[in-house]
């Protein structure tokens, strides 16, 4: 331990051993270190390939606890230095900034200049990095389009310490688009995301949010296809409920006031009797529901009622995200295998289904992933990326 200590403290000035605390779903870090520059990052990646030390990164730990604990971890690579906003090319609608900067603090700085980055936050505290590494997104991906879509270039450090770039900071760059593909999504196994540019967009000038409560998903269904293939370009649509009941109907409608207010009112009228207008979203709005279990779920919106009746599984579980995109969650709060187990097989049915974080009487029972059919190309990428499988082993589905 003394000797890894010394060598990384040599291209690094932060570096101390792991605490209990700091455990990757229970797994100890021996030494963590926390580089400040991109070339900082890249020297102790090199030690690590020199030394054979197994690597996971951390952001600011919003989401560490979802895939698998890695089977090792000798080295924990903390990002929260690397917080620079690098560049905002305002005209050009881009923004470059490293990984370890929170998506609020860039919310600041790119509202300053009446733009934004089009991700939601679920989390408060979600880092650049941890966004694109577990490919969160949230309401706005049905307009503006998730994470690896608002990406144009990336920069990462490889499991030997080398610095590799992709695309660029000009929308109409694409070199190496497939790269940043690649990294996002892939939980931290085939390097170790630096630094990333996104296009941006200008800031709405008026909002309104318009919600409705229907009486089941088969009724909720029709009020989701209503708007989504009216006129009235909803930039997102979301649902609420929970096993059995009654379904909130949200829809965000963005653009200039006049606009705003008639497209609204359409809205309301498409979602039902007795909806309402704001200006602020409801409570639940872009938030997990609650639960010891979160379980993501990907259908086509047209699969929402198979997916409520599914919940029936489980009385009590929350269901709740992007109707209009398929893309939801659902929260339930158990530590008993039994009834997660029932709820994955009636969803994996009809649909996609993912658990993102679990206890770990769950964790130990239920197979988190499901079927992948892609695992066999995925293991062969792993490959190239990482030979010696020491970049988060065992974070992501089939142990890679």
């Amino acid at each position: 331990m003394g000797d890894v200590l010394e060598a990384l403290g040599r291209v690094c000035d932060d570096v101390r051993e792991g605490l209990p605390e700091e455990g990757v779903l229970g797994v100890v870090p021996s030494v963590v270190a926390a580089p400040r520059t991109v070339e900082e990052a890249s020297a102790v990646m090199r030690v690590a390939a020199e030394r054979d030390l197994a690597v996971v990164p951390r952001g600011n730990e919003t989401r560490l606890d979802w895939g698998m604990p890695p089977t090792r971890c000798d080295l924990l690579v903390d990002t929260a230095r690397l917080d620079r906003v690098i560049e905002h090319a305002a005209g050009d609608l881009v923004v470059k900034v490293e990984a370890g900067l929170t998506l609020e603090r860039l919310a600041e700085v790119l509202a300053a200049r009446g733009q934004r980055l089009a991700l939601d936050r679920p989390l408060p505290g979600s880092t650049v990095g941890g966004t694109l590494a577990t490919a969160a997104g949230g309401p706005l991906r049905l307009l503006y389009g998730a994470a690896r879509d608002l990406l144009i270039g990336v920069t990462m450090i490889r499991a030997d310490g080398q610095i590799a770039k992709a695309g660029g900071k000009v929308v109409k760059n694409v070199a190496g688009y497939d790269l940043g593909k690649l990294l996002t999504g892939s939980f931290g196994t085939l390097g170790l995301i630096v630094e990333a540019a996104f296009r941006l967009h200008p800031l709405p000038q008026a909002r309104a949010y318009v919600t409705g409560r229907v009486e089941n998903a088969e009724r909720a269904g029709q009020a989701v296809r209503n708007v989504l293939h009216s006129h009235h370009v909803a930039a997102a649509i979301e649902i609420d409920m929970t096993a059995g009941g009654p379904v909130t109907v949200g829809v965000l409608v963005e653009g200039v006031p006049e606009g705003v207010a008639a497209r609204a009112e359409a809205v309301a009228g498409l979602i039902g009797p007795g909806a309402e207008i704001a200006d602020a979203p409801p409570g639940w709005w872009g938030a997990y529901p609650d639960g010891s279990t979160l379980v993501e779920v990907t259908a086509p919106p047209t699969a929402l009622p198979r997916i409520a009746d599914a919940l029936g599984a489980v009385p009590g579980a929350r269901l709740r995200g992007s109707a209009g995109l398929g893309g939801l969650h659902v929260g339930l709060d158990t530590t008993d295998p039994a009834p997660v187990k029932a709820l994955l097989d009636a969803l994996r049915a009809v649909s996609t289904a993912v658990v993102r974080y679990a206890p770990q009487a769950v964790r130990d029972e239920v197979d988190l992933w499901g079927p992948v059919p892609a695992l066999t190309l995925m293991r062969r990428v792993k490959d190239q990326f990482d030979p010696g499988h020491r970049l988060s082993p065992g974070r992501f589905v089939g142990g890679i």
